[in-house]
């Protein structure tokens, strides 16, 4: 009986420490779970954060490219260029190219491709002009359209249009003459 007695005693203690380790390993649980709810929310959080930083920064960017372009102070600062329409594309590494708008002011050094029929040949404009004929400045969907036209000193008219996207800061320039196919250039666009 005593056998019985302490059989008994010993299967309640293990039962009662089996319902006491079952609560509180529940109970962590419980409290793991709410803690990682709790680390998935401030990592939510962290991001809708970062995501209206980035997003900020972008406008202002934007807005710094709108400023630059109104107040007619940017260089366009060329990174290949290619004859239209369907000339081979070559990299310029050449710091000095460059087209500067200073208020009515037009600075250009650029390479340009000449020549009505092959061989085609590589020229420099290299022109300060004081003036320049038919500026335009034109917002469009993703930025800005500047055009604006110039003898440089020649008995022809040279047309410039320049593309500019606001948000990623880059740029199309595209040089128009009448006895010469078109020069594209793809660049970006800083302030001065």
């Amino acid at each position: 009986m005593k056998r019985k007695i302490l059989f008994l005693a010993t299967l309640l203690a293990a039962a009662a420490l089996f319902v006491v380790g079952y609560t509180q390993s529940s109970k962590t649980t419980r409290v793991s779970a709410s803690t990682q709810s709790v680390k998935q929310e401030q990592r939510e959080q962290r991001h809708k954060e970062r995501e209206q930083r980035r997003a900020e920064r972008l406008a202002e960017y934007e807005r710094y490219m709108d400023s630059i372009v109104l107040s007619r102070n940017f260089r366009f600062l060329p990174d290949d260029i290619q004859q239209l329409p369907a000339g081979s594309t070559r990299m310029l590494n050449n710091p000095n190219f460059a087209l500067t708008v200073w208020g009515s002011e037009v600075d250009v050094c650029l390479p340009y491709i000449k020549g009505v029929t092959p061989p085609y040949y590589f020229s420099i404009l290299n022109y300060t002009l004081p003036y320049v004929s038919g500026y335009t400045t034109e917002q469009t969907r993703d930025g800005w359209l500047v055009t604006f036209s110039s003898t440089l000193y020649s008995a022809t008219d040279y047309r410039f249009s320049l593309s500019i996207f606001s948000s990623p800061g880059s740029a199309t320039l595209t040089i128009s003459n009448p006895w010469f196919p078109d020069v594209q250039y793809d660049g970006s666009i800083t302030g001065i």
